[in-house]
C-alpha cells in the first residue's frame, strides 16, 4: 500500500489482512501467555512471552501507526496508561510544560507524577502560542500539547507551539484523541509523540479499554518505551487489540459522519434561546475556528460543549430529559452521549457548572437535534 492511499483505504487494510496460515480475512486472536522455544533455545516465530508481545498486538501497533504516520505504536491497557510511558521520559530536576486546560484525569498524573519524580511542572495557556513560548524558555524536557481541548474544545496552534518547544529543546506530546488521525495529524505539526484513549473513537464501540502511544521517527525512543512497556506490564490483551483493530476498519467512516453530525447540533444549539454558548472549533464565531480549519483539515471532532441557560439545574435538567442520548461519561462511541461535566470531575472542577459535554455518534443529526429540542423546552 502507498502512502498516498485515502485515509479509508489506510483504515481497512491497516486494520485488515488475511490471515498468512490460513487465509482467513478475520484475523486469529492468539490467547497464548506463552510461546514454544525451540530444542536449542532459540524463539525464530518472535514471540516468547505475552507481556513482551502478541501477534495480536502487534498487528495493533503497526495499524495505528500506520495512521498516524509513525515509525512505530505501543499498545496499553488505557490511556492513562500511555500517558504514564510517555512521562516516565521525565527524569528528576527536568521540566514538564502543560496546559491550564487537558483532560482532568492527566492534570492529576502531571501533579503526581512531577512530584514523586522531583521534576518541575508549568501550567500555561496553550491557546496563547507567545505564553508557551515563554513557559518553555528556561528549558523543557516535555511539552504537552492536548488538542482540541476536553472539555471547553479549545484549539491550540500546532505548529507554532511545537516551534518554540523544539527550540527549548523539549520532546512534544500531543494528545490526539478528540481529532483523531481523520481529522489532525500532529506529526505532521512536528509533535514527537501522539498519545490516544483508544477507548474512545479508535474503538468506537464502548466495549474496550485501551491506550496507544505512537513515535513519529525516533528509533531510539521507540525502543526506551517498548523497554517501559514490557517492564511496567500496563499492555493490551490479544483480545482487546483484535476487538481494537477490528474497530479501526471504520473508523473514517465513522469519525466523518460524527464530524458531520456534531455540526450540524452545533449550529442547532448556536441559535437556540435556551442556550449560553455552544464550544465548538467547526462554528466560524469560535475563537480557534481559523486554526482548526487550517490543521484539522479531515473535520472539526464530534465532541461539542454547550452551556445551558439558567445555570447548573437547567443544565442537568436537560440532560435528563433527552431520549436519545445517553447519560454517561466517555465519548467517540457510535451513539451519542451527554454528561453534566462538572460534577463527573469534582468539587474543584474549572469546569462552567452549566455545561454539558455532549459525544456525537452515528445517529441522524436531525433525530439527534429535534431529542435536543424536546429537552431544551
Amino acid at each position: 500500500m502507498t502512502q498516498q492511499a485515502g485515509l479509508n483505504t489506510l483504515c481497512v487494510h491497516s486494520a485488515r489482512s488475511p490471515d498468512p496460515t490460513t487465509g482467513a480475512l478475520a484475523a486469529p486472536i492468539h490467547l497464548a501467555t506463552t510461546f514454544q522455544r525451540d530444542a536449542d533455545g532459540a524463539y525464530p516465530r518472535g514471540y516468547r512471552y505475552s507481556r513482551e508481545g502478541t501477534p495480536n498486538r502487534d498487528a495493533l501497533e503497526g495499524c495505528v501507526a500506520a495512521l498516524e504516520g509513525g515509525c512505530g505504536a505501543l499498545a496499553f491497557a488505557s490511556g492513562l496508561a500511555a500517558n504514564m510511558a510517555a512521562l516516565e521520559l521525565l527524569e528528576a530536576g527536568e521540566r514538564l510544560v502543560a496546559p491550564h486546560e487537558a483532560y482532568y484525569g492527566t492534570k492529576k498524573q502531571f501533579t503526581a507524577h512531577a512530584q514523586r519524580r522531583g521534576a518541575g511542572l508549568h501550567f500555561a495557556d496553550f491557546c496563547d502560542p507567545d505564553a508557551v513560548r515563554a513557559a518553555v524558555a528556561g528549558g523543557a524536557r516535555l511539552v504537552w500539547i492536548e488538542t482540541p481541548t476536553n472539555p471547553l474544545l479549545n484549539v491550540v496552534d500546532l505548529r507554532r507551539v511545537i516551534a518554540s518547544a523544539h527550540e527549548a529543546g523539549a520532546l512534544v506530546v500531543c494528545d490526539n484523541t478528540f481529532a483523531t488521525p481523520v481529522c489532525q495529524r500532529p506529526f505532521d505539526f512536528g509533535a514527537d509523540l501522539v498519545v490516544h484513549s483508544g477507548t474512545k473513537y479508535l474503538g468506537g464501540h464502548s466495549d474496550v479499554l485501551s491506550g496507544l502511544l505512537v513515535v513519529r521517527n525516533d528509533g531510539a525512543l521507540l525502543k526506551r518505551l517498548r523497554d517501559w512497556q514490557s517492564m511496567s506490564g500496563a499492555v493490551l490483551g490479544p483480545f482487546d487489540c483484535w476487538l481494537l483493530r477490528r474497530s479501526i476498519a471504520t473508523l473514517a467512516l465513522r469519525v466523518r459522519a460524527q464530524c458531520a453530525g456534531a455540526l450540524a447540533v452545533a449550529g442547532f444549539l448556536a441559535a437556540h434561546a435556551a442556550v449560553e454558548r455552544v464550544l465548538y472549533p467547526g462554528l466560524p464565531q469560535h475563537r480557534g475556528h481559523t486554526v482548526a480549519a487550517a490543521q484539522m483539515p479531515g473535520g472539526f471532532g464530534a465532541v461539542l460543549s454547550v452551556c445551558v441557560a439558567g445555570g447548573e439545574a437547567a443544565a442537568v435538567g436537560v440532560a435528563a430529559r433527552t431520549r436519545l442520548f445517553t447519560r454517561a461519561t466517555s465519548l467517540g462511541s457510535v451513539e451519542s452521549l451527554i454528561e453534566h461535566r462538572a460534577s463527573i470531575e469534582g468539587p474543584n472542577s474549572p469546569t462552567p457548572r452549566n455545561l454539558l459535554r455532549l459525544s456525537i455518534g452515528i445517529e441522524e443529526p436531525a433525530d439527534l437535534i429535534a431529542d435536543l429540542a424536546q429537552a431544551l423546552q
